[in-house]
């Protein structure tokens, strides 16, 4: 029976080479050698790489989705300017997530999926679905509060506040982690908030 205490250590290592091979391939050879084991002893931990990488996304599931429904939970009753606020909280939520574990990122942008199961990236796109799903949910409400909301619908507020993080993710990876996704984050928003949410 394989120590299960391996199992974190193991999606640790795989999340830091993900990091550091921005662009290159990640075998279970050379993450075996990263842990200390060797593949077999690898494989009783984790059947396939593609259940290693489904690790990592229930990783980034129960750390941001929790917070999230607490952010959405605030102050239910809260004026309409309440609303703006949980989308700024939700999406700097998800680009701190991704500043502080770089390899993550490279799970958002897709490219650590490439070659993997189509079960694998159906995962990925129900997690960003789910955080497109609550920023949709805060609009309605805000909308309902404001009748009509500004400039446009919940459904297409919503894709575009995914945009932006798409955006910031794409360029943090494209810069191979220099660029950070919060990088001028205040000013960011402040042209996001009157685009978007100016009466």
């Amino acid at each position: 029976m394989p120590r299960a205490s391996r199992k974190p250590e193991i999606l640790q290592a795989l999340a830091h080479m993900l990091e550091a091979n921005p662009g290159g391939k990640i075998t279970t050879a050379k993450l075996a050698r990263e842990v200390g084991l060797s593949e077999a002893a690898l494989y009783r931990h984790f059947p396939s790489k593609a259940k290693m990488l489904e690790g990592l996304i229930e990783f980034i599931e129960e750390t941001i989705f929790p917070r999230m429904a607490a952010i959405a939970r605030q102050a239910q009753s809260q004026p309409a300017n309440g609303q703006p606020a949980k989308c700024h909280d939700i999406v700097l939520l998800v680009l701190t997530f991704v500043e502080r574990n770089p390899g993550f990122a490279r799970l958002f942008v897709g490219d650590a999926l490439q070659g993997e199961t189509d079960r694998l990236r159906a995962r990925m796109r129900q997690l960003l679905d789910r955080i497109e799903t609550q920023l949709r949910q805060i609009l309605r409400d805000l909308a309902l509060q404001t009748d009509p909301l500004p400039g446009n619908q919940p459904n297409t507020l919503a894709k575009v506040l995914m945009t932006v993080i798409d955006g910031r993710i794409a360029q943090f990876v494209r810069s191979e982690f220099k660029h950070k996704p919060t990088e001028d984050w205040q000013a960011t928003w402040l042209v996001i908030e009157r685009g978007i949410f100016a009466a």
